[in-house]
């Protein structure tokens, strides 16, 4: 399965960017979209920007991804 996930631009440096997920600053390959600023959110899939995201669609999937994490991170143990 692939999963694409949300990053904001932070900088640009010609072909490139600096993107933060979740706190993490990465290098994204920025060369596959046009139009790319800072502030913009992406999509970004094995180290590249595959799509322009708006600021609520982003926000809306970064929402769901963590509460994915808390679902994941539950005990699913019965409780003595």
């Amino acid at each position: 399965m692939c999963l694409g996930i949300p990053a904001k631009i932070i900088q640009i440096e010609g072909e490139f960017a600096k993107a933060n997920i979740n706190g993490a600053n990465i290098n994204v390959g920025i060369q596959l979209l046009e139009d790319i600023c800072v502030g913009d959110y992406v999509l970004v899939h094995t180290g590249y920007a595959l799509e322009k995201l708006s600021e609520e669609d982003a926000l809306e999937t970064i929402k769901t991804l963590r509460e994915l994490e808390e679902f994941n991170n539950q005990s699913y143990l019965p409780q003595e």
